[in-house]
């Protein structure tokens, strides 16, 4: 009976469990592939980046289901207040568009700057914290890496001029969950 019940756990471990009931502990299975065993429906996940974490969580109804590792601009703490300064902006964003990239394996690319981001960029500019002549910047997004430069994900280093950075078999992992307008969080 023992015997029955280890090679049983030893087949969920190899082929996936569509009940498992902590999707996160077992990254072999494809996130498609667990949101479908959970029936969920795309459209009701979100994602949510922790920069202090440095995670990025796929989540539906405040539930984790699936979370990455993540790096950042080389300004990790600060919000990004305009173009150049390498800092990950922060608060609400949507997904603007995804397509695969040569240098990354995939670029997810939201919606900055906001409607909030330049409210932002305009109160450092009257509270001199910025330039008067500096710009807001864009084109941040979720991306991979570099080719062998997985190490700079489980390294914490962070190296992109804002996005925010997965290993690729993260970002191709997530990428066929994301869709546009998916809601973007991120925090500090």
């Amino acid at each position: 009976m023992k015997k029955s019940i280890v090679l049983w756990l030893i087949a969920l471990a190899i082929i996936g469990c569509k009940h498992n009931t902590e999707p996160n502990k077992n990254p072999r299975v494809p996130l498609i592939t667990l949101i479908d065993s959970l029936n969920l429906n795309k459209t009701d996940l979100k994602i949510l980046i922790d920069k202090s974490d440095y995670k990025l969580l796929v989540v539906s109804n405040s539930k984790i289901i699936r979370e990455y590792k993540s790096v950042f601009g080389t300004n990790p703490i600060d919000d990004k207040l305009m173009e150049g300064d390498r800092c990950t902006p922060e608060g609400k964003f949507k997904v603007r568009d995804l397509y695969p990239h040569k240098a990354w394996s995939k670029f997810i690319w939201i919606d900055y700057p906001t409607e909030d981001s330049w409210k932002k960029h305009r109160k450092a500019k009257l509270e001199n914290r910025i330039s008067q002549d500096a710009k807001i910047g864009g084109e941040i997004g979720i991306h991979g890496v570099p080719n062998n430069s997985s190490n700079l994900i489980s390294e914490k280093q962070n190296w992109t001029l804002g996005c925010i950075s997965l290993s690729n078999d993260d970002i191709n992992d997530l990428y066929d969950v994301v869709y546009k307008n998916m809601s973007i969080e991120i925090v500090k």
